[in-house]
C-alpha cells in the first residue's frame, strides 16, 4: 500500500517548519509575510475554516454595508 508522506509531499512547507523550530525566521514576521502573501479571500476562508473570526452569516447584521459593497456604491463623480 501507499503511505503518506508529508515531508515528500510538501518538501519546502517542511523545511520551513524546520527551520522556524530551530528559530531560524521570525514567528511574527512570518505571520505577517504568509498573510500580505495570500488573497483577502484565502485570509478569509483560512480564518473562517480555523475558527479566527466568525463566519460573516453568522455575525449579527448590524444594518451597514461592508467595505466591498461601500466601494460597489461608490460614484466618483459625487
Amino acid at each position: 500500500m501507499f503511505s503518506y508522506s508529508y515531508r515528500t509531499s510538501r518538501p519546502v512547507t517542511s523545511e520551513l517548519l524546520d527551520n522556524l523550530e530551530e528559530g531560524l525566521y521570525d514567528k511574527d514576521r512570518m505571520i505577517a509575510d504568509l498573510l500580505g502573501w495570500m488573497s483577502e479571500r484565502d485570509v478569509a476562508e483560512f480564518a473562517r475554516a480555523n475558527d479566527y473570526i466568525v463566519a460573516q452569516d453568522e455575525d449579527e447584521y448590524d444594518g451597514q454595508p461592508d467595505e466591498a459593497q461601500e466601494w460597489e456604491s461608490f460614484d466618483p463623480d459625487c
